[in-house]
Parts: structure tokens; C-alpha cells; sequence
């Protein structure tokens, strides 16, 4: 089940709570979406004061940005009082950690009920353990999951797996948690690349997670924003042919065909809707500010 997407997630920057300089200085970047994470990139004695930054940079303007606040898991300490501080915050919604189960999103969701928040409010799910990954399926399938994040630095330690380059120990978590999300329309993340001296290497961990399916790439730092909106991007090329196929097929559809050569390839309906989410893409993309 394929659905065209209403904005762009190509780049999905998390941005430790615990700096407000950084928090600030998130609204003039150049990502498609913004986590502010409360869990990994906060230290244990930092965890408050991460959370007051939080509601105080909630306050400012994100514009086009997609904003998601990365909660401690409902298990921990901190958890359940990420919750309710952001239950009734203006945000475009909540992503929680090492998610196993449909079981863990109704915990979740029913603390953030008690605590105001509205029943509309979409919850992102963390896939980065290998129960998460077995029981990829009923987590896209939980009717408030908009967005799979793929966590790939924890799936590295659970696995026992290095982070190589060409990713093989993932390649099987990557593709399941893509059916998954693809399977119940709902869109998914590929993980953080954590070398940033190795730009050739970045750039080719994009390729790789655009080629698997994945609708764009979790960066750890701004200077990784520019390639990843660059990749998750259709290309003019792939506009132009997408415009190619959706003109013949109109003109096919005219005469009462229900297929369509161009350019000497078979074009069936399904390659119109799938030429038609680019460019429905692109239009959106040309849109932000």
C-alpha cells in the first residue's frame, strides 16, 4: 500500500535537548524534520535540564520544519515525565525508543491521553533491536505510527554487527523494516552515518538507503543535511521521465488503453503512480522556504 507523502523527510536531524544553542539554532537549517532528543544524546544528570530547553525552544517558530521530540523510554526514570511535559506542546509528533511491540506504543500513547495530548497526535517508532525488527509488521501496522526509524547504532551492538561500510550484517533489518512500513503506508528512516570526516562514505550510505526504499536519512550533524536533501530528492532526470510517463498515459488512457509503450519500455498504471509520488514530491520540495 503506497501512499504520497504530504512533506518531504529526506533529512531528519537530531539535535540534543540538552544544548539550546543548538536548539536555536536548528530553525535556520536547512532539514526537512527535526528531532529534539531527550534520550541517547542527553546525559543521565542532564535529563531535566535537557527537558526545560525543550518546552523553551518549543515557544520559537519552526517554520516549514517538521519538529519530533525524541522521549526517554516509558520504562526509565525519565519516560513517562517526557510524556506528560510534552503532551499538550505544539509538535508534529513523538518518537520513542527501541520500540518491540503494538504493546509499547499503547503504553505510550494512553500516558500521553492521561496527560491532554490530542488522539491525532502521530507517534514515530524507533525499530533498533532485533525483536523490534521481528515485530516490525504489527508496529507499522498500530493505527497511530506515521514514520519506522531505523536505529542502527543500537541494532549494531544487539546484533553483534560492525557499522562497515557496505552494511551487509544490516541489509536484512533495513529491508524488513522497509516491507513493514511499506506494507501499511507508512513511511521509514534510514540510520545515522556517524563518520563525519568521510564525506564519500556519507554519501554512498545515502545512495544505498534511497536504493533499499528508504524515504530519507537520520543525520547526526548539519553538515550532513545538503547531501541527504540532495539524494532523497527526485532528480530532474527523474522528473523529466516522470512527466513523460504520466503525459503518454493520459493519451493512452484517451484511446481506451490500459497499457502504453515510451521509449520502448511497457508502462503500466502502477509506474504512473509511482511517477506521479515524484513529482507530487518535488512540487512539495519546491515549496519550502
Amino acid at each position: 500500500m503506497t501512499e504520497i507523502s504530504r512533506r518531504p523527510r529526506r533529512s531528519v536531524l537530531y539535535m540534543p535537548a540538552s544544548n539550546s544553542r543548538a536548539l536555536n539554532k536548528a530553525r535556520s537549517l536547512s532539514a526537512d524534520a527535526l528531532i529534539f532528543d531527550l534520550e541517547d544524546a542527553v546525559a543521565p544528570d542532564a535529563k531535566e535540564v535537557a527537558r526545560d530547553n525543550l518546552l523553551s525552544a518549543l515557544k520559537q517558530d519552526y517554520a516549514y520544519r517538521e519538529v519530533i521530540v525524541r522521549v526517554n523510554g516509558a520504562s526509565t526514570s525519565w519516560g513517562r515525565d517526557d510524556l506528560q511535559a510534552i503532551a499538550q506542546e505544539n509538535i508534529d509528533a513523538v518518537l520513542l525508543p527501541k520500540v518491540e511491540s503494538a504493546a509499547d506504543i499503547d503504553q505510550a500513547v494512553q500516558l500521553l491521553k492521561d496527560a491532554g495530548a490530542s488522539d491525532h497526535l502521530p507517534v514515530w517508532a524507533m525499530i533498533e533491536t532485533p525483536l523490534g525488527v521481528l515485530n516490525a509488521q504489527q508496529i507499522a501496522a498500530h493505527e497511530r505510527i506515521q514514520v519506522l526509524v531505523m536505529g542502527t547504532n543500537d541494532l549494531s551492538k544487539e546484533l553483534r554487527v560492525p557499522q562497515t561500510e557496505d552494511r551487509a550484517g544490516f541489509i536484512t533489518s533495513l529491508g524488513m523494516t522497509v516491507l513493514a512500513a511499506r506494507a501499511y503506508g507508512k513511511e521509514v528512516i534510514d540510520g545515522v552515518y556517524i563518520d563525519l570526516n568521510n564525506e564519500a562514505g556519507f554519501y554512498a550510505a545515502c545512495q544505498q538507503g534511497k536504493t533499499l526504499g528508504f524515504d530519507g536519512k537520520s543525520l547526526i550533524h548539519p553538515k550532513q543535511l545538503a547531501v541527504a536533501n540532495e539524494v532523497f530528492s527526485p532528480s530532474e532526470q527523474e522528473i523529466e521521465q516522470a512527466k513523460i510517463i504520466i503525459d503518454a498515459w493520459r493519451i493512452a488512457e484517451q484511446q481506451g488503453k490500459g497499457v502504453v509503450l515510451v521509449e520502448g519500455k511497457l508502462v503500466e498504471e502502477l509506474h504512473v503512480i509511482e511517477a506521479q509520488r515524484l513529482v507530487g514530491m518535488s512540487s512539495l520540495i519546491d515549496k519550502l522556504a
